[in-house]
């Protein structure tokens, strides 16, 4: 598999820290895991796997479907565009315009750092013939340029923004520039909620099951494959530490890489961390999103292990 450019030079400035003598590479970045089609889609055949699906996508669905028209009384616009970061395939984000569009005027605006995401989110809005998807240049985008985006969707009649950050996609950050970014990039009465899981009640042991599976193996391998590493070069294990979840591969032996005129030298164990799921508790989750959003509700499922943020600007 042809090295990239991208991903070997994340792993070029980040380097490595030592976790007592084991060297660990850190490369996190939901930015890599969908540089392309086959990744992007790799990523949507998780909807196939129990256990993800199971602690994850239903979790979400039943809430979003219970909270609905909840959501629907905090609005107090008649039109508004839905906001979709990290849209994937589009399915959450049909369940508002479904309920939406029978009392306001809904226009879609999917947004995702991959073409393939947004434009697969777009076929899927598009089938229900309710309201305009909104599609141009500006939908390939990462989180860091939302600044810039989000008033390309304003204009006459859609001057609001109903904006969604679901699947856990906040969890899969380390820092909290994401919510300051989605902030910033916010106007007066702008509405945002957020979806992530959260750790009450659950051990470490339940996260690790439900992460630890084939399928999610199969899709996250092609990170440190796209480095210029083999199947067999590296171990795929999962890990709770520091109140998140890791998905980690383990270097079976002394590997050399070179590309674009640099070596990167990994040795027998090291770590590369290529994905990152925090598991907050209910009240560190609300304490983080109240930093940014005084004017937050939350909505949490029966087995507190799922959580909706309803915040407005």
């Amino acid at each position: 598999m042809k090295t990239n450019d991208l991903i070997f030079k994340e792993l070029l400035t980040r380097g490595f820290t030592l976790e007592n003598k084991t060297r660990v590479w850190n490369i996190a970045d939901s930015k890599l895991w969908y540089l392309t089609p086959s990744q992007a889609q790799g990523f949507l055949n998780l909807e196939k796997n129990e256990g993800y699906k199971k602690s994850i996508i239903a979790k979400e669905i039943s809430l979003i479907n219970n909270y609905l028209s909840s959501f629907l009384k905090e609005l107090p616009f008649k039109t508004y565009n839905l906001i979709d970061l990290g849209c994937g395939d589009g399915k959450k984000a049909s369940l508002f315009i479904k309920e939406f569009s029978k009392h306001l005027s809904i226009r879609y605006c999917p947004i995702d750092i991959s073409a393939y995401m947004v434009n697969q989110a777009a076929r899927t809005i598009k089938k229900l013939k309710v309201g305009e998807v909104l599609k141009f240049k500006w939908n390939i985008s990462d989180f860091e340029n939302l600044d810039n985006v989000m008033p390309l969707f304003r204009d006459a009649g859609f001057e609001h923004h109903f904006m969604m950050l679901l699947g856990n996609t906040l969890g899969n950050f380390d820092r909290d520039d994401i919510l300051h970014g989605i902030k910033n990039s916010m106007a007066k009465n702008d509405v945002l909620l957020i979806g992530n899981g959260i750790s009450n009640g659950r051990k470490s042991g339940e996260w690790i099951k439900d992460y630890k599976n084939e399928k999610i193996n199969k899709w996250l391998i092609k990170v440190p494959l796209l480095l210029g590493l083999k199947e067999s070069d590296i171990k795929y294990e999962v890990r709770f530490v520091n109140s998140r979840i890791e998905e980690i591969y383990i270097l079976q032996k002394d590997i050399s890489l070179k590309h674009l005129g640099k070596t990167v030298k990994f040795e027998k164990g090291d770590i590369i961390i290529v994905a990152i799921s925090y598991k907050y508790t209910k009240d560190k989750f609300k304490q983080n999103i109240k930093k940014f959003f005084p004017k937050v509700k939350i909505y949490t499922d029966k087995d507190k292990s799922y959580t909706l943020a309803f915040c407005k600007k």
